[in-house]
């Protein structure tokens, strides 16, 4: 069936974190939640396990594992056995206990900055230290891997690292060559990898997610990757999400960590994550060339309108960055300026960490009609600016 992606549904009152954090004049473009509604297999089949009316314990059938691999033989090549498969409630507690399971307090972690907040807490959510890799910015927004000091950024006492691909917020796909450069030089220093691949399935022409741990059985054995359908098909509040560990002594410890701590994903979020991997690819599909088309509309309006902001073309995920620092707003704080002034709400650069100062994350997971207006705002706010308007 085709999908629409153009419709605005209203989504206040309906407790939308994206959606109720700001006062209701204020755009919400920020949290990676998109506006548009789950596949309809998805709804089909959350509607007809609601309508059963019991929602006592649930247990994992081996459809699911089935389905999972197959998906991961087909787009990857990557051939996992169903006890690989470990199911949780979230990526983010899954690279917290990944820390718990394979470091102790005051061992490092490795990741590459800037970073997704949640990463960038981990080490201190366990008692770890950060050891923080940058990313290096070209004069076209895109930016590449510095491996000379990726390496320089290991410590005798760092233990493992936290790689996250398609990359939050910087929006790179790292390329076959470049993961290979990454876990050869983790497999050196004898790091354990914990791969966030949460937004594994939103890459767009031209680039092509690559599992790390799917380069090589040696990489493999030293890997965890976490995934989930929760960007992709818009499901973030059913908690539901995976762990690939394929090698048994890594995965009985990982899974060892969690016990009674990180539960599997409920009763819901299961049939969720079932349906959408299993019939949402058509539906995905199509998204994959909205957000194309709202990713290219974004950049062009950006480089042709802003003068002073800056912005890569994002290779993967529905998050544009935008750099803010040749702007001239006041403090160097895009965030609170176009909150305030454009009563447009974005993400915040410096929650990212080191190189995310003056620049704001931008959510083009939506219908046009809100993406447009989200830049009308932005427009108007550095109108004002030019005019020295209060």
């Amino acid at each position: 069936m085709p999908y629409d992606f153009d419709p605005v549904i209203d989504r206040r009152g309906t407790e939308s974190n994206k959606w109720h954090k700001f006062p209701p004049d204020v755009l919400p473009l920020w949290v990676a939640d998109m506006d548009f509604p789950s596949p309809e297999p998805v709804i089909r089949a959350l509607r007809e396990r609601v309508e059963h009316g019991i929602f006592g314990y649930g247990v994992e059938q081996p459809e699911f594992h089935e389905v999972m691999c197959d998906r991961l033989l087909k787009r990857y090549g990557w051939k996992v056995g169903p006890e690989a498969l470990v199911l949780m409630s979230g990526v983010i507690a899954g690279f917290n206990v990944a820390a718990r399971a394979f470091a102790n307090p005051g061992d490092g972690v490795l990741m590459q900055l800037p970073v997704y907040p949640p990463i960038l807490r981990m080490p201190d959510n366990v008692g770890m230290s950060r050891d923080g890799a940058g990313l290096t910015r070209g004069p076209d927004g895109r930016y590449t891997i510095d491996f000379d000091a990726f390496e320089r950024a290991v410590t005798p006492r760092t233990r493992m690292f936290l790689l996250c691909n398609p990359h939050n917020p910087v929006g790179r796909v790292f390329t076959r060559e470049e993961l290979t450069q990454l876990a050869d030089i983790s497999l050196r220093r004898g790091l354990i990898i914990c791969a966030d691949e949460i937004h594994g399935d939103l890459t767009y022409t031209g680039h092509q997610h690559v599992p790390i741990a799917s380069l090589d059985p040696e990489i493999e054995a030293r890997t965890i990757t976490l995934m989930a359908p929760s960007k992709t098909y818009n499901l973030a509040g059913l908690r539901c999400s995976l762990a690939v560990i394929p090698n048994q002594a890594l995965r009985e410890k990982f899974v060892a960590s969690r016990l009674d701590l990180v539960q599997t994903p409920n009763i819901l979020g299961y049939t969720a994550m079932l349906a959408a991997y299993r019939d949402g690819q058509p539906w995905l599909d199509e998204l994959l060339r909205y957000l194309e088309n709202n990713r290219d509309f974004l950049v062009n309006y950006v480089r042709a309108n802003f003068p002073g902001i800056e912005v890569g073309v994002p290779e993967g995920t529905y998050l544009a960055w935008l750099d803010c620092r040749q702007a001239r707003i006041p403090n160097n704080d895009p965030f609170t300026f176009f909150l305030e002034t454009g009563r447009v709400a974005f993400n915040d650069g410096a929650t990212f960490g080191r190189g995310g100062q003056g620049f704001v994350r931008l959510n083009f997971g939506c219908p046009r009609r809100l993406l447009v207006q989200g830049l009308e705002r932005i427009g108007r706010a550095l109108g004002r600016l030019t005019r020295g308007a209060p």
